[in-house]
């Protein structure tokens, strides 16, 4: 019976040092290059601080009204529902219909109230904006139908109790850190393993690899390494600028459920890149790529704006595509509370995506460009 191998610690300790030599190596050009260090980190940042800054005080639409002449039910309104009327309303009083009107129509107003024959309120308003034409028709309505109340004298015999079910101090910041973020790990595992995979077969890096007695296995688990470390940069920078004063991100008791969402979303972004570069033969050509694969998903993946009101069609795409489960489920636990649950059928199917699109990507892979 033979002794087990004396050299088996040793072995262990060479690819440990050739894996972290190469992973240095990575992260030194990483840093060195100031185009992928501009569109990795900084533009995405600035998309944040952008649409931050745009959307810092959204909230309900604020509807905009003109009353013509002397409107009752308007103009007898106690103080304090004036008061509750008006965190909702810019009611702006005018004496010529035909300038209020004309108003209405350019959509500087959303509707116009004027008093009408035995007891009736006029309300006109333009269809062009459907949101706002339902608010103003609501709110003259409500308005109407408390005044009726109060002239009858009687109770109402049922209230209505509203409340929100998210944090009280749930902001437009909330809904943007996820998506925005989402799209800067994307955006830095395609094109960090798209363009490193083309520069380095145009280098013949690739074909030194495969003949040095470095195993591939070392090679791809530091490109995974980088990768996985630029994201967690990524979320880091977006989570302290968002959870400033100024932007104002609460974030939920599960938000640290993200950083495994990250790994895997990151493994399968770079699968995407592994495509592309596996593709492309000059890095002009894996950028435009990658670009046309990136942009599109981060639209239907709800990156940018939501797609709810989408048409069905397009939501049945979006939930091919990862971008849909990073944003969703990195939403779920920064801002709604959501847990574990919530983010392990994502996880899974992103680490189903990277698999599938690793398997493609090899039927075209090459080490050279020969």
């Amino acid at each position: 019976m033979s002794a087990p191998s004396t050299n088996t610690p040793s072995i262990e300790k060479e690819r440990v040092s050739t894996f972290v030599s190469i992973t240095r190596v990575m992260l030194t050009g990483f840093m060195r290059d100031r185009t992928a260090l501009f569109f990795t980190l900084a533009m995405p940042l600035i998309f944040l601080l952008l649409f931050g800054v745009l959307t810092k005080n959204a909230g309900t639409s604020h509807v905009k009204i003109a009353e013509v002449g002397q409107v009752a039910v308007l103009d007898s309104m106690p103080g304090d529902s004036r008061t509750e009327l008006e965190k909702a309303v810019t009611i702006t009083k005018y004496d010529d219909e035909s300038v209020a009107l004309q108003k209405v129509k350019k959509g500087d107003l959303d509707g116009l109230v004027e008093q009408g024959p035995n007891g009736q309120v006029v309300l006109r308003f333009s269809m062009s904006d459907q949101v706002k034409a339902g608010a103003v028709q609501t709110i003259v309505n409500s308005v109407v139908q408390q005044a009726n109340q109060a002239a009858s004298g009687q109770q109402p015999k049922f209230t209505l109790a509203p409340s929100q079910v998210e944090d009280n101090s749930l902001k437009a910041i909330q809904y943007l850190t996820p998506g925005l973020l989402g799209y800067a790990v994307a955006t830095g595992a395609v094109f960090g393993t798209s363009l490193t995979l083309v520069n380095w077969r145009k280098r013949r890096v690739l074909r030194r690899l495969r003949l040095a007695p470095v195993s591939i296995g070392s090679v791809v688990a530091a490109r995974v390494a980088v990768s996985v470390v630029v994201a967690f940069v990524q979320t880091a920078i977006f989570l302290v600028v968002a959870t400033m004063p100024f932007f104002g991100l609460k974030l939920t008791g599960n938000w640290w459920l993200v950083l495994p969402l990250v790994v895997c979303a990151t493994i399968a972004f770079m699968s995407i890149g592994f495509l592309t570069g596996a593709i492309a033969k000059t890095e002009e050509a894996a950028s435009g790529i990658s670009q046309i694969i990136l942009l599109p998903m981060s639209f239907l993946g709800g990156a940018f704006i939501p797609i709810d009101n989408a048409p069905h069609w397009l939501q049945t795409v979006s939930r091919a595509l990862p971008m849909r489960y990073l944003v969703t489920s990195a939403q779920s636990v920064l801002s709604k509370g959501g847990g574990v649950m919530d983010v392990l059928p994502a996880m899974g199917g992103l680490l189903a995506f990277a698999a599938l699109f690793t398997a493609i990507s090899w039927r075209f892979f090459s080490w050279d460009d020969a």
